[in-house]
């Protein structure tokens, strides 16, 4: 009993310190308004609510599934306002206009930021949170491996983490989201480290990177040890420690190798000066970070909209046995060209992004007081575009619930569609994340059937959206041609 009142005890003063935080900071927030240019001066802040002092309304959110939260909200305010989530106050908004106000025109008045805890966790010289020269220099560092010269050599890597992945799944009933996870990870170290790292250290990596995803949306309490929150950030130091000993290996042999860590080892700026090991560790941590979730919940919602769309799934399935008969059935590689001439397939793929929206909205700062419609966004405030508003609305994309692909055979209004954000902050990994669809999709056609167990219909959001369960399946060879009729058939309820 006394251990629990001193947790408790430990638990209430850390509360108290970080409300007088908040407290503070809403001081300085609110007085942003007051203290600014001549052309702030005067103007109100966005309808809203800040909720309560630091929890703000991050329980309402993340209590409930977000459409909800931000509908009501949206419903009530309009398309421009302020909550209080994640320890920050912020600014919601909801249209193109103010999309591309905050990412492209006027992305100089923004800085791409993440809550403090959460930059803590990926490391602050990653390069997604800076502006700038130096994300200028990363950017390039990093979208040069990611290009297609490098995504061409790295396409039998990717269909090789795929055929494992497809093995080990098979006769397996399993948690679809969580193979895919392990897919992604997968693709991300080969990424990153070539084919250098010894197994050993690729699963002390998994289990330390999986430790960290698991407290990066955990409730930030770092006084209290026993939380998820600071059980991750002790194996982000461990995840550093491991990084540190791979970069001390290739600099003593003298190899620093041609994948994406070696590229980070190698770069200099204009005045020839390199890259500190923290800023390698940081830049590296986050773009497998990148790479996780985000594409394993997107690869997930293509499994189950095309076991939803039989006559669908039927298309795709044609498509790909062409590429397969193509390769000498099977026994020849898949090509980049090919993968880059799949057009049913890569529709499928454009509407499982918009409409699962895995990406409700972005984080940016203000770097000074922002008037946005006769608003004020002070400096310092978080400023939220929100994508998913903008991709399920009926008035640019017509009956927008409905899963349909032949809706992309017309490209999208102009700043509708941002499944990787948009301008100098684009995801610079989409075309990998792409490959992965194309492959993933590619392999399980042509080689496999799968059954879904139990519903699928429910979703969850940890804190991306996933089918319920994370879409029970069981992964089954197809052995022949007559098979193809038990793709994606749905196993009786009682397996479940």
């Amino acid at each position: 009993m006394a251990f629990f009142l001193a947790v408790a005890c430990v638990y209430v003063v850390a509360l108290a310190v970080l409300v007088l935080l908040d407290a503070s900071r809403r001081r300085r927030g609110g007085a942003a308004g007051r203290s600014g240019s001549p052309q702030t001066q005067g103007l109100k802040l966005p309808p809203g609510s800040l909720g309560l002092p630091y929890l703000g309304e991050t329980l309402q959110l993340y209590s409930q599934n977000p459409n909800i939260f931000f509908a009501a909200r949206l419903k009530r305010y309009g398309e421009v306002f302020k909550t209080h989530v994640l320890g920050c106050p912020c600014v919601v908004l909801a249209s193109p206009e103010a999309a591309r106000m905050v990412l492209v025109s006027r992305a100089h008045l923004f800085r791409p930021t993440y809550p403090p805890s959460k930059e803590r966790m990926i490391g602050p010289q990653a390069l997604f949170f800076h502006q700038g020269d130096y994300h200028l220099r990363m950017r390039r560092a990093v979208q040069g491996w990611l290009g297609p010269d490098a995504l061409r050599a790295l396409v039998p890597d990717v269909e090789a983490a795929v055929a494992s992945t497809l093995r080990w799944w098979e006769g397996r009933e399993t948690s679809t989201f969580h193979t895919m996870k392990r897919l992604t990870f997968d693709v991300g170290v080969v990424t990153i480290f070539g084919r250098r790292v010894a197994e050993h250290v690729k699963e002390e990596l998994r289990r330390n990177y999986f430790i960290v995803e698991n407290g990066y949306n955990s409730f930030p309490i770092p006084v209290v040890p026993w939380t998820r929150y600071s059980q991750a950030i002790k194996a982000r130091q461990r995840l550093g420690a491991i990084l540190s000993g791979i970069l001390s290996e290739r600099r003593a042999l003298g190899d620093l190798g041609d994948d994406l860590l070696g590229t980070l080892m190698r770069y200099r700026d204009d005045g020839g000066t390199a890259l500190s090991d923290d800023q390698v560790a940081d830049n590296v941590l986050g773009v497998l970070f990148a790479a996780q979730d985000t594409t394993a919940s997107v690869l997930t919602w293509i499994l189950k909209y095309l076991h939803d769309n039989p006559k669908l799934l039927e298309a795709v399935k044609a498509e790909q046995m062409a590429v397969y008969e193509e390769n000498d059935g099977g026994r020849l590689p898949l090509t980049w060209a090919q993968t880059r001439t799949m057009p049913i397939t890569n529709l499928v793929i454009l509407e499982s992004l918009r409409l699962a929206s895995i990406i409700t909205f972005a984080f940016r700062e203000a770097v000074e007081d922002v008037d946005y419609e006769g608003f004020l966004i002070p400096k310092g405030w978080k400023v939220m575009p929100l994508f998913r508003n903008i991709h399920h609305s009926p008035e640019f994309f017509q009956d927008p619930q409905k899963f349909d692909p032949s809706r992309f055979m017309v490209a999208p209004k102009p700043g509708t569609f941002l499944p990787f954000g948009s301008g100098v902050h684009a995801c610079p990994g989409n075309d990998l994340a792409k490959l992965e669809m194309v492959v993933l999709v590619h392999r399980l056609v042509t080689n496999y059937r799968w059954q879904v167990i139990g519903s699928s219909d429910d979703v969850t959001y940890s804190p991306f959206p996933v089918p319920k369960r994370g879409l029970r399946a069981r992964l089954l060879r197809a052995t022949t041609a007559g098979a193809a009729e038990d793709y994606g058939r749905r196993a009786p309820a009682a397996a479940a």
